[in-house]
């Protein structure tokens, strides 16, 4: 099983390098390239093993959904001139990641069934279960931090610690209920429903924009819309589109990224299963297939696409 782990290019006129948990971004002065390879991260770990056609898969519903809410919130974005490689203007990332929520599922609801009433400041009714639709979607904002976890943090801190100025707040969180509101759209569309996502934001000559990836099953939660309710009503698990089948493997088997735990081995079984759901998950969102690529050229063609970018 083949699959893109990582990229080592070097290109004329390149002013920088990054490698993050996920993607290699390489700057131009004010562009930059960004390429989804096939690591997998979950608990904020890199696992061992790239999971096959997993960058393309998360980059073209990026796109798609990049460009479907570009006239209503600025983006990054430029061009995707590769199905793993997106190219954009280069901006200042603010230090703050823009959680939302509809339904009370995951972290959210990991943290309420230990009895806390009060998320990032935002507080909670008691008498609601697992996967219960809130009444009216909540941001429960991040750090977004370098190295390690990410952290809940409240408006009120992320204003005291000046991680954001006010203005630019209220600006990532009228842009972040927009977003969430045509994602849902979208959602409904492919009778799914949208639980949960994440927005992160930058500043580009000064103004708030979105960046990185929008709406995919990475950063976002998915249910199935048909059954939701009868589901809820017989307390049944909700049938999900997003990557938390990979953080439930790694629970089962003792992992949630903290200190002294073991990543789980990771057989072709493993690395084929978790290919197969993201296949499932673009099939889903998009409403084709994913087509079968030749991966014995597929570094030369990213290569050349941001080589093309650029001139």
């Amino acid at each position: 099983m083949q699959a893109v782990s990582e990229t080592n290019f070097q290109f004329k006129g390149q002013t920088g390098f990054y490698r993050g948990k996920v993607r290699d971004v390489y700057y131009f002065g004010e562009k930059m390239a960004m390429v989804a390879t096939d690591r997998i991260s979950a608990f904020d770990v890199v696992l061992p093993k790239a999971i096959p056609d997993k960058g393309r898969i998360l980059n073209l519903i990026a796109a798609f959904n990049l460009n479907a809410t570009k006239d209503i919130v600025p983006n990054w974005v430029i061009k995707t001139p590769d199905p793993n490689v997106t190219f954009g203007v280069k901006c200042e990332p603010v230090a703050v990641e823009m959680v939302v929520r509809g339904y009370l599922a995951g972290h959210a609801w990991r943290e309420y069934k230990n009895g806390k009433r009060e998320i990032c400041g935002v507080a909670l009714p008691d008498g609601l279960k697992e996967n219960d639709k809130l009444a009216r979607p909540i941001i429960t904002p991040t750090t977004k931090a370098i190295v390690g976890h990410d952290e809940d943090i409240s408006k009120e801190e992320i204003l005291k610690r000046g991680l954001v100025s006010k203005a630019d707040y209220e600006t990532m969180q009228d842009y972040t209920f927009k977003l969430f509101a045509i994602g849902s759209e979208l959602a409904a569309q492919r009778s799914l429903i949208l639980v949960d996502t994440k927005y992160e934001f930058g500043k580009h000559k000064d103004k708030i924009i979105l960046i990185d990836e929008v709406h995919t099953p990475d950063s976002s939660r998915y249910f199935y819309k048909d059954g939701y309710l009868t589901r809820q009503r017989t307390n049944e698990p909700q049938m999900q589109l997003s990557k938390e089948f990979v953080r439930q493997w790694l629970i089962e088997n003792d992992f949630q990224g903290k200190e002294g735990q073991q990543i789980p081995l990771m057989t072709d079984e493993i690395v084929k299963n978790i290919s197969d759901r993201y296949k499932e998950l673009y099939q889903q969102m998009m409403g084709e297939y994913v087509t079968k690529i030749n991966y014995s050229n597929i570094l030369e063609r990213i290569e050349k696409s941001i080589v093309n970018s650029i001139k």
